[in-house]
């Protein structure tokens, strides 16, 4: 008979300490499902689970499991340091460590210096596998990884012995995380899903989780996780409407344009759907995604915001996302086009990402390693704000980083700011939009991107980061790590700063 392991299970929402207004309403509303579907799976197999979602609020010292075997931490890129740090912890008293998540698919092998086990796709079979070895697998961890996606998943009833906890953290707003498919249908070819089939899952699933949330919860409201919700439109609100009659739930999505038609967007409407989170990324690319086609330039700007504004009319929140840095941007007018939307566009509430290169993510990233192009900023800063780690092929630093705060201080001065609540007539999503605006999104990274731009332009050494001719981190950037982390800090392995930004070239050549 196997022995009983003690488990615990991290999921790591944030990567330090935060006090931002819009973290402490919404980041206990962005947990993973993954975590959650692992813990069913350990319960499953007979072992004890202990379940841990740090949202940046509690003291993760004090929260983390003590007196465990085995300890799995999900992870984004974004908090690999963090990942790490409590790795070195948990091994100094003689637990086994496992990673998973975006960063242990994107840096499998940078993960395997600080980790016995580093999880790819994951679905039960290999799970069960961890938990039959559980043993130490040093200096580098052994990589498990399953053919594909898992065909299903634990579904909310299973699963809510974890999602309970978490969701009462949440002050405000309560979110449940559901989904409906995994992989994505298009080709994005800086997306980590662009590679990774369309998988729909089982809509009995979908029809019980909504019946078992109606029974627990007043209006639940229901985060969609699909990278492209409604890609099987009807299939899915059929299920929908079967499970939960209109009024009775709550609805948010990320889709693309292509998929917001006119007709759906009246079914959504009617079916509780209050926000849509879609995806423009490119006024010169991506047309597809967007229903475009070839258009582009201000003929993209104009159809686009004409699309969005006829959103606005059935959804009362609606989140556009772009990727400022992409190779087909060249000079102000990718930006002075962004603006123009903005104006033409005031209830969106524009997503700025910086173009990041997270290893093995996307095929795209051997051709700017190729070139010499990947800066290898520590992961810590890898959240598509703090640093741009691709350097720009048709501009400076300084010229990029002036476009970059020329285009998010007219979308977050006071005149937008106030557009946009006059644009938005509900009360939540107004509010929700202001917070956003004067946090740490709005306010916060016009500041933080001025002195990134102030340094380029000061200091010698920072910008030879940038420019790649010194690997050297400068102070700046190791000092918000240090401060981030916290007490955790000294436990953070010799050289986890550092990560090899070509690892992905090196093994594809060998």
């Amino acid at each position: 008979m196997k022995p009983k392991l003690r488990i615990g299970i991290i999921d790591l929402v944030a990567k330090g300490p935060t006090r931002a207004m819009f973290a402490r309403v919404m980041n206990a509303n962005l947990a993973s499902i993954m975590p959650q579907v692992l813990g069913v799976w350990c319960e499953q197999e007979g072992h004890d689970v202990t379940f841990v979602c740090y949202t940046g609020f509690e003291n993760l010292v004090k929260e983390l499991p003590s007196d465990v075997d085995l300890v799995f931490i999900g992870a984004f890129t974004e908090a690999a340091q963090l990942a790490y740090a409590m790795s070195n912890l948990f091994r100094s008293k003689g637990a086994v460590t496992a990673i998973g998540g975006p960063h242990a698919r994107c840096y499998p092998q940078d993960a395997a210096k600080y980790f016995d086990y580093v999880l790819g796709f994951t679905d039960q079979a290999s799970i069960r596998e961890v938990l039959a070895d559980c043993s130490q697998h040093r200096p580098d961890g052994l990589q498990v990884a399953a053919k594909q996606q898992p065909g299903q998943l634990p579904g909310v009833r299973e699963r809510w012995r974890f999602i309970e906890p978490t969701v009462k953290k949440a002050p405000l707003i309560k979110v449940v995380p559901m989904i409906g498919s995994l992989g994505c249908p298009y080709t994005c070819s800086f997306c980590i899903d662009s590679t990774v089939p369309y998988q729909p899952l089982d809509v009995d699933v979908i029809k019980e989780d909504l019946k078992f949330l109606r029974q627990n919860f007043k209006r639940p409201i229901v985060a969609w996780h699909d990278p492209n919700f409604g890609v099987r439109f009807d299939e899915c609100m059929d299920a929908i409407e079967e499970a939960a009659p209109p009024g009775s739930v709550e609805f948010i999505a990320e889709s693309s344009l292509s998929l917001l038609s006119e007709p759906h967007m009246k079914r959504l409407k009617h079916n509780g759907f209050k926000a849509v989170l879609p995806g423009i990324e490119s006024w010169y690319d991506l047309g597809g995604k967007s229903k475009t086609g070839k258009t582009t330039g201000i003929d993209k700007v104009r159809q686009v915001s004409e699309h969005v504004n006829m959103i606005l009319r059935y959804m009362p929140y609606i989140q556009t996302n772009f990727v400022l840095g992409l190779d087909s941007d060249e000079g102000p007018e990718p930006f002075e086009l962004t603006k123009l939307f903005v104006d033409l566009t005031p209830g969106a509430f524009p997503g700025y990402s910086l173009l990041s290169a997270f290893g093995r993510a996307a095929p795209l990233n051997l051709e700017y390693q190729r070139a010499n192009r990947v800066l290898p900023f520590p992961f810590h800063f890898l959240n598509n704000n703090q640093a741009m780690n691709v350097r720009p092929k048709n501009y400076t630093w300084p010229e990029f980083y002036t476009q970059v705060i020329d285009v998010v201080r007219h979308s977050f001065s006071y005149r937008a700011i106030a557009k946009r609540c006059k644009a938005t007539k509900a009360m939540v999503p107004r509010w929700m939009n202001v917070i956003r605006a004067v946090s740490s999104e709005g306010f916060g990274r016009i500041n933080y991107h001025t002195e990134v731009r102030r340094r380029l332009e000061a200091d010698k050494g920072y910008r030879g980061y940038f420019e790649q001719e010194t690997t050297r981190l400068p102070q700046f950037y190791e000092d918000l790590v240090k401060k981030d982390l916290g007490p955790l800090w000294e436990w953070l392995p010799p050289g986890a700063l550092h990560h090899d930004p070509n690892a992905y070239l090196k093994s594809a050549i060998v």
